[in-house]
């Protein structure tokens, strides 16, 4: 081989390098988007748990801040 073909099979070498390790980064955030996008589904069904609880609730017997009040050392 000339010195132009080895310089053409180099380059194609780092080529081939520079994308398996493209195609593993690109493999590892995938990985990484499919759990994140799991937990935010778990997290968004929590929150729609808690909105339903919340609307059921009971109202307290408790009087508010502004309904209370003041104790007598005011």
């Amino acid at each position: 081989m000339n010195d132009n073909e080895v310089r053409l099979q180099k380059q194609i070498d780092d080529m081939e390098c520079k994308l398996a390790f493209q195609e593993h980064t690109i493999e590892e955030l995938n990985d990484a988007l499919t759990e994140q996008q799991k937990s935010i589904d778990k997290l968004n069904t929590q929150i729609a748990f808690l909105v339903t609880k919340l609307k059921v609730m009971e109202p307290s017997n408790l009087a508010s801040m502004t309904e209370e009040t003041p104790p007598p050392h005011y």
